[in-house]
């Protein structure tokens, strides 16, 4: 399905800020909770910190992944 000619010419038309405004709230509106995924992430959240308190993985700090991106 296509956006109507009509529809994109009238948001085409509106000013920076209320483009900005609009394209907030369509995207804000495709973002739905999904108690299934968010369940499925805080098992995947609680199994990382287990491993981390077990000693099975370490981590890095901010300034350390940082450090390493800005070599790139």
């Amino acid at each position: 399905m296509s956006v109507p000619a009509n529809l994109l010419k009238d948001a085409l038309s509106l000013e920076a800020a209320s483009r900005v405004e609009l394209v907030d709230e369509l995207l804000a509106s495709l973002d739905q909770p999904d108690k299934a995924l968010d369940e499925l992430w805080a098992v995947e959240a609680e199994s990382r910190i287990d491993a981390y308190d077990r000693g099975e993985t370490t981590s890095l700090s901010a300034h350390e992944v940082m450090a390493r991106y800005k070599k790139k």
